[in-house]
């Protein structure tokens, strides 16, 4: 392919899976035998008992194929869903379908839990003998996994009965929010803009088209804040009930399983980052200084600091991203080309967009999606390398049994910020004028504040805000105060004006499938720096290993991943300094160039 004259469309095909949008009569033939599949399942598992003895294997391994082929169908339904959604908010026929594919995933998981349980039940003796059995084997990891979850719940039918009445509730609640948002709109400078546009101009060079947009923003949120805080109050309250029946005392038990990890990994990356606040105080001083300030506003944070701050035109940024992807290693290169050629990215800078950027999976079609606004900024350049890094993850798991493909939030976090940071390390080197190379030395450390800094607020607020929800109801003013006062410790007092309504304005609060949405991504960050380093080490040789790696980030914890790549020991405050000394020679990098 000549890519000196090819233009890679920056708006998605979702036709190759399903023509028609949300009126295709091809997704409701999906759906329709989704359906039976579920149904078909339903019967056979309920019929299910404990397994006796090994030979029982064949049957157990029939059902957990049954329930493979309706989570694959499941994950097909839920991306296509989730691709309509994003690219129009006001498509409310997409809205419906989300009700009946969640209604679907509902009544399946209700099955599917029974199932669980049935095999929890089986004697120690015969499920170590039914592992012997070839194919269940090779799923050990998955199937103790489900083993020891069923054993942490209720009984089938009670599990059932939560997920039943989580459809129109908790997951209710959840399409709440994005229904609220997806009627705002932000009037600026003459044009009707949706909440991700006005977002984009936050980074704007302008300091009073950042102010008057964050008031704007401000305002929008305020107007809602009593829906928002009731919505926030009723997940919350949701999930707080259903670990009290299930005898769950701890808060974190959920997210930390969800993510196989241990308290103490999540206790040591939180202690490092606490220690290590001043050098980022320092470049956040530093910033305030040379756009004229005593203290940043929040809505600073992402303002550049030089004037000559470049764009890059989304084939231009394709193409910069290609070439640094080909010198880490082939396959990721050759990846990322297909992914721009056949039309996986939906870029395009138009309203009616959902805020934010991700990557979604269709699993039937070996294939991902990619959803972000691109409007030229390097910023963006790093968006789309990370969410082609989330994709990567996906091809590099392809030889993989399907359900020892279903790795954790905090590592799907590593595999995009690792290519994150190529993208960003090589704009960098390749930087022309000193200008460019303090705005882009910036753009890496604007992404470690959020790191440690926003994404430690969240994580702070989150926690208070589960403590304070135990007691009863949380009014706006105490959740204006909680995230206030999670904001000036996790930021150090470094700011001037915070944002007291950030728990209405982030998406991450609101989604229903997993609790404590944050720090998976600090985890992933920092975990990838180090994977990162080992790869500056070995060169181009090292793409097999990190491939390798990838594919076990679905087949064991995290303390056991890192052991065996890295050699490291992350419930210890060591590991995860080195990561962060990486990133305070980016300050000291930044101090010295703004000198």
């Amino acid at each position: 392919m000549d890519r000196t004259t090819h233009t890679y469309s920056n708006v998605w095909n979702l036709d190759v899976f399903f023509k028609g949008g949300s009126e295709s009569p091809e997704f409701r033939t999906h759906l329709d035998t989704l359906e039976k599949k579920k149904n078909d399942f339903a019967e056979n598992a309920l019929a299910f008992h404990p397994p006796q003895s090994a030979n029982d294997a064949e049957l157990v391994w029939k059902l957990i194929d049954e329930a493979k082929e309706v989570m694959l169908y499941l994950r097909q339904a839920g991306a296509f869903v989730s691709c309509l959604e994003a690219q129009n908010m006001h498509d409310r026929k997409a809205d419906s379908l989300r009700s009946e594919v969640t209604s679907l995933s509902a009544d399946f998981s209700s099955t599917f839990t029974k199932f669980q349980q049935q095999l929890s039940d089986c004697k120690e003796e015969v499920w170590e003998d039914l592992l012997k059995h070839d194919r269940l084997n090779e799923i050990t990891f998955v199937l103790n996994e489900w083993r020891q979850k069923a054993k942490d719940k209720l009984s089938s039918s009670e599990e059932s009965l939560i997920g039943a009445l989580a459809v129109d509730g908790y997951h209710g609640w959840g399409q709440m929010y994005d229904t609220i948002v997806g009627a705002m709109d932000i009037t600026h400078d003459g044009k009707n803009l949706s909440v991700g546009q006005a977002n984009n101009l936050l980074s704007s060079p302008d300091p009073k088209t950042r102010k008057e947009v964050f008031d704007k923003l401000e305002d929008a949120w305020e107007q809602n804040e009593e829906l928002f805080a009731r919505t926030l109050n009723h997940l919350g309250g949701f999930r707080l009930n259903v670990y009290k029946k299930r005898g769950w005392d701890e808060l974190m038990k959920e997210p930390l399983e969800y993510n196989r990890m241990k308290q103490e990994t999540l206790d040591a990356m939180w202690g490092a980052i606490s220690k290590n606040k001043k050098p980022f105080v320092q470049y956040l001083n530093r910033k305030a200084k040379l756009i004229g300030k005593d203290k940043l506003d929040w809505y600073d944070l992402d303002a550049p600091v030089a004037e000559s701050t470049s764009t890059m035109s989304y084939d231009e940024g394709a193409k910069f991203i290609l070439k640094q992807f080909s010198r880490f290693g082939s396959e990721m290169a050759q990846f990322a080309e297909k992914a721009f050629a056949d039309e996986w990215i939906e870029a395009e800078d138009r309203a009616g967009k959902r805020p934010g950027g991700f990557c979604t999976s269709f699993p039937l079609s070996d294939q991902s999606r990619i959803f972000m606004t691109y409007s030229g900024s390097m910023s963006n350049v790093s968006t789309l390398a990370h969410e082609l890094g989330h994709a990567f993850h996906s091809y590099a798991l392809k030889p993989m049994h399907t359900l020892n493909r279903n790795y954790a939030m905090n590592v799907a976090e590593t595999a995009s910020t690792f290519a994150e940071m190529i993208v960003a390390d090589a704009a960098v080197k390749e930087a022309e004028t000193k200008e460019e190379k303090i705005a882009l030395v910036e753009d890496k450390l604007q992404r470690s504040v959020a790191f440690f800094m926003n994404i430690h607020a969240r994580f702070l607020f989150e926690t208070r805000f589960y403590e304070a929800r135990k007691k009863g109801i949380v009014s706006v003013d105490t959740l204006n105060e909680l995230m206030v006062e999670a904001q000036k410790e996790a930021f150090a007092g470094s700011l001037g004006e915070v944002h007291p309504r950030f728990w209405a304005s982030k998406l991450h609060f609101y989604i229903t499938g997993v609790p404590f949405y944050n720090f998976p991504y600090t985890f992933g960050y920092l975990f990838s720096l180090s994977i990162y380093a080992k790869a500056l080490e070995s060169g181009e040789s090292y793409e097999e290993k990190y491939m390798a790696l990838l594919r076990d980030t679905a087949v064991m914890n995290v303390e056991d991943l890192a052991m065996k790549h890295l050699g490291e020991d992350i419930t210890k405050e060591a590991f995860w300094q080195k990561g962060i000394n990486l990133c305070i020679v980016d300050v000291e990098e930044f101090l010295e160039l703004t000198n």
